[in-house]
């Protein structure tokens, strides 16, 4: 963090400025320091709307001087996008999602649940939905509802309600109604108490309730962030390039036609993802590249329209990479068997791993002439063709199946450090009930002594990979990865070892060790590290934070000063 604005003085100064306005709730908090070297305003006061400034007297210029001053200091350690060598994988979108990503929070909450009078929860009767996802009519004795910030980080304070249409509207869980107006609620929110509810009780048959928007504290229908919270532009505005894999639910997507697509009009974004307008939209704001993972099943006219909307909206100066869905060669996902039973169905081979691999590669080729004819040529993309870090086989599978690699401009993968324990063990990790006695420390030492150097063995070997097929080497995703898997994710002390490892101090020393090594073995191209802001669960840390409410991390930290201390050249 940087001295200056860690100092004393100046969080006294910054106390004074970023004091909340009169009667808006206070949260008791000192001011926010988003990671080393920045300042945002109070929490209650994100969204355009500053604290007020109460110093008086003859102290008031000099307070404003020594702020200035400090901020100044601030900016001047920041760095452009342009210049960043890392990106980030944006978290998905979900009622559990703690990053809070939108001034309008409905748009990541739960779909419709029906509720019965009398019977149990989740179990009433099915709901009549409209093609964005309102309710069009309740039967008797029924209600609809909806949860939002399940795993909480959310900012306590008064939430404005707006909806169109007739009917009513409830609040239960952590809101308490404060006022009520046709078309208007305010919910005192108080995310100590748990997930907020939302029930659609009584509904007009002609005129239904639906537009349904629900601003965060000190945010609104006309701010100037647009549709995102001021605090996530603030914390993702230095990185390079946002690859939205998981805002577009490209893993196991059911995404095939144009029309199957997620629009802004739909009631919320945590079924079908996050519409191309709103990603195509952030990226302008802060001048990050895209990184679009086109759907596994999409047709090639879904490709070309999705294409030509990004060609007519992006901001002339940014690039895009494509890529074809997500780890196809992973046998979790949906679409590795899918192009698995495609690459059998076309004769690249009879095994479906060889036709996962190889059908991979010929259907991204396709995809990516579609972008070229849409674009014009090639000049603005990046055509990517991942693999699996782990694998270097897999790789030349992919790359020399009809001379494929001349057709990619990047080779993709996810070089992380784990460890990944299972029940049964492996060569360099015992078994997960033994790891789960281990002393912190000699996890830790693990990390250090095992799962780092392997993890820069496999970037040192895809380099040469890279190499000889004259492709640049990206990571489509990177960092930590200590994880139990195979049921070792229910061992409740390992699961607090890992997550303790997580939240360790050494944890930002692996990722500098992580990042020079990427610099130095792997030429230090763009590295999307995954991912943004998660909760911590038995399913892994997955975040560089934790949660919106956070100001920093060991992880989030290290990654920070780390990419301001290595900017990338400048462009000639």
């Amino acid at each position: 963090m940087s001295a200056t604005l860690n100092c004393p003085e100046y969080r006294a100064i910054a106390a004074c400025l970023y004091r909340p306005h009169p009667g808006t709730p206070s949260t008791g908090t000192l001011p926010v320091l988003s990671g080393p070297g920045r300042a945002n305003p109070a929490p209650d006061s994100p969204c355009g709307r500053p604290g007020a400034l109460w110093a008086a007297g003859p102290w008031l210029g000099l307070v404003a001087l020594m702020a200035a001053g400090a901020l100044a200091a601030a900016a001047a350690e920041s760095i452009a996008p342009a210049r960043s060598r890392l990106g980030i994988n944006l978290s998905g979108i979900a009622d559990w999602n703690t990053e809070h990503p939108f001034a309008d929070a409905f748009k990541t909450a739960r779909p419709w649940i029906s509720q019965r009078t009398g019977a149990p929860w989740g179990q009433g009767p099915k709901l009549d939905l409209d093609s964005l996802g309102w309710v069009r009519r309740l039967e008797p004795d029924c209600w609809a509802e909806t949860l939002l910030f399940t795993h909480g980080h959310a900012p306590a304070g008064t939430y404005l309600c707006l909806y169109e249409g007739e009917g009513r509207l409830d609040v239960g869980g952590s809101g308490r109604m404060l006022r009520r107006q046709p078309g208007r609620l305010e919910i005192q929110l108080d995310p100590a108490q748990g997930p907020l509810f939302l029930q659609l009780r009584q509904i007009h048959p002609e005129r239904p309730v639906r537009n349904i928007r629900l601003f965060m504290p000190g945010c609104g229908p006309d701010g100037p962030t647009g549709p995102f919270h001021p605090a996530f532009l603030q914390r993702w505005r230095e990185f390079n390039t946002l690859r939205f894999m998981d805002w577009m639910e490209t893993n196991n997507s059911e995404q095939r036609e144009w029309s199957d697509r997620p629009t802004p009009a739909h009631a919320t974004y945590s079924q079908r993802g996050v519409p191309l307008e709103i990603m195509i939209d952030l990226c302008n704001r802060l001048g990050a590249h895209p990184w679009f993972c086109m759907p596994h099943q999409a047709t090639d006219d879904y490709v070309r329209q999705f294409a030509r909307m990004v060609r007519d909206r992006l901001r002339p100066d940014l690039h895009v990479y494509v890529e074809y869905s997500n780890e196809l060669w992973n046998s979790m996902f949906a679409q590795h068997h899918y192009a698995a039973a495609e690459g059998r169905r076309l004769g690249f081979a009879d095994k479906d791993w060889e036709a996962a691999w190889r059908y991979t590669a010929w259907r991204s080729r396709q995809i990516h002439r579609i972008w070229e004819e849409t674009f014009g040529g090639r000049e603005r993309l990046v055509r990517v063709i991942a693999s699996q870090a782990a694998n270097p086989h897999v790789t030349e599978q992919i790359l020399t199946f009809q001379d494929s690699a001349r057709h990619f401009d990047a080779l993709a993968i996810a070089p992380y450090f784990g460890p990944i324990v299972s029940l049964q063990g492996s060569k360099t990790l015992p078994p997960a009930a033994e790891v789960a006695t281990w002393p912190l420390e000699r996890l830790l030492d693990h990390v250090r002594q095992h799962a780092l150097p392997e993890a820069i063995e496999h970037m040192r070997q895809h380099r040469k990979l890279a190499d000889r097929y004259g492709l640049r080497l990206i990571a489509y995703e990177a960092g930590q990865h200590l994880v139990g898997t195979g049921g070792a994710e229910n061992l409740e002390d390992l699961t607090r070892s890992l997550q303790a490892a997580n939240r360790h101090p050494a944890m930002g020393e692996f990722y500098r060790t992580y990042l020079d090594a990427w610099l130095r073995e792997a030429g230090g191209d763009l590295c999307c590290l995954f991912s943004s802001v998660s909760s911590s669960s038995k399913w892994g840390s997955w975040g560089l934070l934790e949660g919106a409410s956070q100001t920093g991390s060991p992880k989030y930290n290290a990654v920070i000063e780390w990419n301001r201390a290595h900017p990338r050249p400048p462009a000639p």
